[in-house]
């Protein structure tokens, strides 16, 4: 099939959550013999152009502003894929759901993956709040398929807009990496430090990790690796806070080998962001073989069921400084958890299994006929080796 993924910032992934699942759905698709292309944006991945690990890359320019850049980016590429042929475009993020119907013109089956609450977001004003919330119900009349990426998104668009949805959710790799460069890089030990890894947005709330943190007794050090543009403000008050504590530790955005030891020897991962919506993130890590500590919402708990922790989200950081204190005291209970992880991504959460899924929803699509969810997916066939 020829396949476009079209409203991210593209491949290779170095920003978030939708550019890893573009880049590890494109790639596997790519290896299967299908004609995948990712569309990328400009001013953002300057120095990968042509094509990445056998996927086709389509280079455009966009108005590089927080409300522009990714309704600008999406309208040129929408119109460049008119003309290109492609069975299958594949759209992310429900503020592009004005445009999707335009490769429609060009007989293109159309998938939008609406992701969790957008609209929540505390980066968008009053305006882009509403915006994001009236596009939901535009998803519903311009894509041909929906996607959600749990179950409760799908409840949510059911229960709201009277619309059907396919789920399949994000994946994840189970490995690691076993050297420690990057950790002596900065001053770090194998097992010695609770770990964080996402953008500086406020909805990922890391200030209130590193407030809940301030409050463990423990030498162990917390790692913060991400960063975002826009968020000036947001930044500079966790820098602030992790200021005042010598064992907070930013570190930047971390790619490659550094993101991928600095994973593999954490004691510790703590997600606490309180948006209702499946973290590729969380995937990442449970499939390194890390004991998860997540604020119990409901996608959350659909994610981890009993291979992960959680603290409570109605009593925020109270909460999380009580159960990192308990998991810093229990270290024999931290290493069940870690025994457990990898389960989880290799017997649900498995990238192999949803590409083989993917491909078969195309398929259907192309030949208009009914989808399947994921689950019955699973059900209706032995589970691959």
């Amino acid at each position: 099939m020829k396949i476009a993924l079209i409203g991210s910032r593209g491949i290779p992934a170095r920003y978030s959550g939708f550019e890893t699942f573009y880049e590890q759905l494109a790639v596997r698709l790519a290896a299967r013999g299908h004609d995948v292309t990712v569309y990328n944006r400009s001013h953002f991945i300057k120095d990968v152009r042509g094509s990445y690990r056998g996927v086709r890359l389509v280079t455009l320019p966009s108005i590089p502003t927080k409300h522009l850049d990714t309704l600008t980016h999406t309208l040129v590429s929408s119109l460049h894929a008119l003309t290109q042929g492609y069975d299958i475009a594949y759209f992310c993020i429900v503020g592009n759901s004005p445009l999707v119907w335009i490769p429609r013109l060009a007989g293109s089956r159309v998938l939008l993956n609406v992701d969790g609450e957008d609209w929540a977001r505390e980066k968008w004003g009053r305006f882009a709040q509403w915006y994001q919330r009236r596009c939901e119900a535009v998803a519903c009349r311009t894509a041909h398929t929906l996607i959600a990426d749990a179950h409760a998104v799908q409840r949510r668009y059911r229960d709201l807009y009277r619309t059907d949805s396919i789920f399949v959710p994000y994946g994840g790799n189970a490995g690691g990496d076993e050297r420690t460069d990057a950790l002596a890089k900065w001053g770090l030990a194998p097992q010695d430090y609770i770990y964080y890894v996402g953008r500086f947005v406020p909805e990922n709330a890391i200030d209130l990790l590193i407030r809940a943190f301030r409050r463990v007794r423990t030498t162990r050090r917390l790692v913060i690796v991400g960063d975002a543009p826009y968020m000036d403000d947001y930044k500079k008050q966790i820098q602030e806070l992790a200021a005042a504590d010598p064992r907070v530790l930013l570190t930047g955005y971390a790619f490659g080998a550094d993101y991928a030891q600095l994973s593999s020897h954490a004691y510790l991962v703590v997600q606490p962001s309180g948006i209702d919506g499946t973290r590729p993130a969380l995937l990442d890590q449970l499939g390194f073989g890390n004991a998860v500590l997540v604020r119990d919402s409901t996608v959350n708990v659909e994610v981890v069921r009993d291979a992960g922790f959680t603290f409570d989200r109605t009593r925020g950081e109270d909460s999380l400084a009580e159960v990192l204190q308990e998991l810093v005291d229990d270290t024999e209970r931290v290493a069940a958890m870690k025994a457990k992880a990898r389960g989880r991504i290799t017997g649900y959460y498995n990238w192999e299994w949803i590409t083989d899924f993917y491909i078969d929803l195309f398929e259907r699509l192309k030949r208009r006929e009914p989808a399947v969810s994921y689950d019955d997916y699973l059900a209706a066939r032995p589970s691959p080796e």
